[in-house]
């Protein structure tokens, strides 16, 4: 499969996974999984054909491992991201002392004011490092890496869970935690 080609599923995936499953009429349970067979049967009466190789082929390659398999492969689900609400059944951990936010300069003084809110999503995403900051940041504008106090979070209180694929998630930051 062409890169164009992983992207298209990639992002009909996202839609269908973490946004809109009724665009194909897809069922996913509380935890956000869907039957492989229902995905790739719905996909395909709404004209986005897709094998099961290259279901297969785009979850293994995604370099954010947006989704996941259950072990036998007979359920997919997106990773994280959701804006509808699905329990990842995720445990809360301690997250280590900063993580970084990626944002466009024009979001900046009102994150500064109003902290990082989840908006329509089930929760903020912080990353463990500046550079994958940096590439989030990059897909809305001019980029700004924030430094966020997690540790000092942690200890006011606030829970913190890991996704599967490598990702922090918090409900908010409040703006006292938040460096530029």
């Amino acid at each position: 499969m062409n890169e164009k080609e992983t992207k298209r599923i990639s992002k009909f995936l996202s839609l269908i996974l973490r946004h809109e499953p009724e665009t194909i009429n897809l069922s996913l349970d509380k935890n956000g999984w869907a039957e492989v067979k229902e995905l790739l049967e719905k996909s395909a009466k709404k004209k986005m054909n897709i094998t099961f190789e290259e279901l297969e082929e785009v979850v293994a390659t995604n370099n954010k491992k947006r989704f996941a398999f259950n072990e036998d492969k007979t359920r997919i689900r997106a990773s994280q991201g959701h804006s509808i609400e699905i329990d990842l059944a995720l445990v809360p951990q301690q997250p280590p002392e900063f993580l970084y936010h990626g944002t466009a300069e024009k979001n900046i003084s009102s994150i500064l004011e109003k902290g990082i809110e989840k908006r329509n999503r089930q929760h903020v995403h912080l990353s463990s490092d500046k550079e994958t900051a940096m590439k989030v940041g990059m897909r809305h504008g001019k980029p700004v890496i924030l430094t966020i106090r997690t540790g000092k979070m942690f200890e006011d209180g606030i829970s913190f869970f890991f996704s599967d694929n490598k990702v922090w998630l918090t409900d908010y930051v409040d703006a006292k935690y938040i460096s530029k």
